[in-house]
């Protein structure tokens, strides 16, 4: 490939494409429109099935279809407004012909505000559904990673506070990414080194999606109240020889020097991503960028219809207002700052 490259470069006016160019030409020209190049950026990067489906759906124009027709819906009433505006003299306008657009524009809230409701199902698809280990030292929390992961990941050692910053690793479980991180453990300590890890460990505890709470089996006496919600996962099982009491509510038991309950664990853990990620359709937004430009229309929607005494020049910009949004999403209008960051993240060429 290198002596291919070097040949071509030997050319009068060949040079090697930048990154992300032809998709950067492709949009300039029309091809494709910003919401469709990023979906090509994620499924360029796409590690597993659900990644995938989700950039495909956008690199392939599902979700920009979904944006367009409601700017398209705008366009409609905004026209009608402009109308009445300009037009209230004639005899073959009607008058308050706008009247009739406002609960087509309530509808049109609804759906965007929908759309905004499963942003974090798309961030989860795109980014990583995040589960964090929790749990006093010694727990177990280090070995059910590296069981979970199937490969050494973190260091275990007998010694408790072995584990003193955040470890991360990914999984692919059916498809589904997630990000699994290991945490120091809970305790009171004078160890300064310790208290920061316990802060960070704390700080990845709360932001995580689920938090699997490791119970050391063996160690029964020094069990407290789960202090987050999530999973209570009885770690440690081949060293347990009696029964394990109904009262301590273990969601799951598990060992991972045997593989006992980990099957059983990555279903549970596949369920809980499920949930998460239950849309009827993958045209949903899982970018920031996204995000922001809708959640504006949106309030310039609400504005419009709350300005109800307000005069039709004002509910008509407000209209305007967002239909300007919704074209700053598939890159219409206002994109050049954000050109190059995006096209940035392609590889050489693309």
């Amino acid at each position: 490939m290198t002596a291919v490259l070097t040949s071509l470069a030997g050319f009068n006016g060949a040079r090697l494409a930048e990154a992300g160019e032809f998709s950067r030409r492709a949009f300039e020209n029309g091809k494709m429109d910003l919401v469709e190049v990023e979906g090509l950026a994620d499924l360029l990067a796409a590690d597993t099935e659900m990644q995938r489906r989700l950039a495909a759906e956008q690199a392939s124009g599902q979700l920009s279809s979904v944006y367009e027709g409601w700017r398209e819906k705008l366009v409609f009433a905004r026209s009608m407004l402009e109308a009445e505006l300009d037009f209230s003299d004639e005899g073959d306008i009607p008058g308050s012909v706008s009247d009739r657009i406002w609960g087509e524009i309530a509808r049109l809230k609804g759906e965007v505000d929908g759309a905004l409701s499963n942003l974090r199902a798309g961030e989860i698809l795109r980014d990583g559904f995040r589960v964090a280990l929790a749990g006093k030292p010694n727990a177990g929390k280090s070995s059910l990673m590296n069981a979970l992961a199937q490969r050494d990941v973190a260091i275990v050692t007998p010694i408790a506070g072995t584990t003193r910053d955040v470890v991360r690793c990914e999984l692919d479980i059916d498809g589904y990414k997630f990000e699994l991180f290991d945490t120091a453990g809970l305790r009171d300590t004078d160890d300064v080194i310790e208290r920061e890890g316990i802060r960070r460990a704390v700080k990845t505890i709360n932001d995580a999606d689920l938090v699997l709470n490791v119970i050391d089996l063996s160690a029964l006496g020094d069990i407290g109240p789960s202090e987050y919600a999530g999973l209570r996962v009885g770690s440690k099982l081949d060293l347990v020889e009696a029964d394990v009491d109904p009262s301590l509510r273990i969601d799951i038991l598990v060992s991972s020097s045997t593989g006992a309950g980990l099957n059983e664990l990555r279903a549970l853990l596949l369920q809980a991503v499920r949930s998460s990620t239950n849309v009827g359709s993958l045209a949903i937004p899982s970018r920031m960028r996204h995000a922001e430009r809708l959640r504006s229309a949106s309030q310039h929607l609400q504005s419009a219809l709350d300005g109800v005494s307000n005069p039709l020049e004002l509910r008509a910009e407000d209209l305007r207002l967002a239909s300007v949004e919704l074209a700053r999403v598939t890159g219409r209008i206002d994109t050049e700052t954000l050109l190059g960051k995006i096209f940035s993240e392609f590889c050489v060429g693309k």
